[in-house]
């Protein structure tokens, strides 16, 4: 019987492995921005040997490939100058035209829900900012919240450029960060890929494999609990919505998170295995900057707050090309979700800006601890960013000296240029310092640009 169907199936131009059509990642479509002055990859989904044509528009290329064995293609594709519309056009057996791409600079946005929060949820001067919402360099693509403890290979993705309607389902932090860019660079287009879910630790952010590597990680990872905002599994996320993107080339990562690991003891040590992981699986260094968490009463956890942002400003010594923001001036200590999302996008993008395309208006952050010397009974605490330092109370009560008991008393603090020297009849020999550790702490410490310093406790 089988050698019959055989010849049938051959004389009507069947094959038994048959003629699959050419299909592409979700990320590839109408709408993207596509990083400039660069070589992107470019990947998608035909039979093994078929041949793939992929041409741009941009510059008229073509690019040739065939389908390898297990029914990939994949392809270096080079990007020109900011602009669009493009067309980029996939001939296999089938014909796919990719439209309205665009070539400008790509940021992957991600995090927990203040990175997730839209104005549709909460947003100062909401009104006004929604209604001048409306930019076609602007495109977002928000990535569908979806788990697996398996690597997969495409998520739901919708390019969508920036409308009032648009604007006000889309990530008001990754939003702002845009605008700032676009007004000094107004003829960059601005891609954006948001990919977040509130309620998450950071443990599903990363790779099962590097928590396996690591006796912290895979501790604080078994620690986690079922909840009803987000999974709890190691991986989960980053297999379901980071994974499907690489390697789409980005110009950068921001990272709005750590709520949801408050009261771990080393949040530092998954920050930096976050970041190092998924630089490796791009396979660039690209930079990636932080918000630090703002301020907080969380229930039971005096400290815990203050904990986290202190790893998450130690994580600037300990990798490059990453930068933190502060926002404790723009948050309130009774609302975990601060409305106030301009100023946290305005802020990380004058990060980018600096640093990434050479454009520096003033200062872009806040005060940030340096080092410390005892002076006889004294601690002299200096600080970087710490041009015309200033209190914005009579008298600080924030910062903590301690002793060789360990016991911390509140210390008397003044100004001395860049410095902080700090007294406490208490502690007569000074052996560490610390400012605004508490979960609820609002800094009260200042440079002239207008920025908080951060928390910080010395070793």
């Amino acid at each position: 019987m089988k050698s019959r169907i055989l010849p049938l199936l051959t004389f009507f131009g069947i094959s038994l492995f048959g003629r699959a059509n050419v299909s592409l990642p979700s990320v590839f479509s109408n709408g993207m921005v596509l990083q400039r002055n660069s070589e992107v990859t470019f990947w998608g989904y035909a039979n093994p040997s078929e041949d793939i044509v992929v041409t741009t528009s941009w510059d008229g290329a073509e690019y040739k490939t065939k389908g390898t064995a297990t029914a990939h293609f994949s392809l270096t594709l080079k990007t020109g100058a900011a602009g669009g519309p493009y067309t980029i056009r996939v001939k296999g057996w089938n014909e796919r035209i990719i439209q309205d791409v665009w070539l400008g600079e790509v940021w992957l946005c991600s995090g927990q829900s203040n990175m997730e929060m839209t104005p549709s949820w909460g947003l100062t001067d909401r009104e006004a900012e929604v209604a001048q919402a409306n930019d076609p360099l602007i495109h977002v693509a928000t990535i569908t919240k979806k788990a697996s403890r398996f690597p997969q290979e495409d998520v739901p993705v919708t390019w969508q450029s920036i409308t009032p309607e648009v604007m006000k389902n889309s990530s008001s932090v990754a939003y702002f960060f845009a605008r700032r860019l676009r007004e000094e660079m107004p003829d960059v287009p601005i891609g954006l890929i948001v990919s977040a879910w509130g309620g998450s630790p950071a443990e599903i952010w990363i790779p099962e494999t590097t928590i396996a590597s690591d006796d912290y990680l895979k501790q604080a990872a078994a620690a986690l609990t079922d909840n009803q905002w987000s999974p709890h599994l190691p991986g989960n996320a980053y297999n379901a919505m980071i994974h499907p993107l690489i390697p789409y080339r980005i110009a950068g990562a921001l990272w709005y998170q750590g709520e949801s690991n408050t009261g771990a003891a080393h949040y530092e040590t998954t920050l930096l295995a976050l970041i190092s992981s998924w630089r490796a699986a791009w396979g660039y260094t690209f930079p990636f900057y932080i918000v630090q968490i703002a301020p907080y009463k969380y229930e039971n956890n005096e400290f815990g707050g203050g904990i986290v942002r202190n790893a998450q400003r130690k994580v600037l010594s300990m990798t490059e090309k990453v930068g933190m923001v502060m926002i404790s001036d723009v948050s309130t200590v009774d609302d975990i979700h601060p409305q106030n999302k301009k100023p946290v996008g305005r802020r990380l993008a004058g990060l980018a800006l600096a640093d990434v395309y050479g454009i520096k208006k003033g200062e872009n952050q806040g005060p940030l601890y340096e080092e410390w010397h005892a002076d006889g009974r004294k601690a002299v605490v200096r600080f970087s960013h710490a041009d015309g330092l200033r209190f914005t109370t009579k008298k600080s009560t924030l910062f903590e000296v301690a002793g060789a008991d360990g016991v911390f008393h509140t210390a008397e603090a003044r100004i001395s240029g860049n410095q902080v020297v700090l007294s406490c009849p208490d502690v007569p020999s000074p052996t560490r310092i610390r400012y605004a550790l508490r979960s609820d702490a609002v800094s009260d410490l200042f440079n002239s640009a207008g920025f908080p310093a951060s928390t910080f406790q010395t070793e």
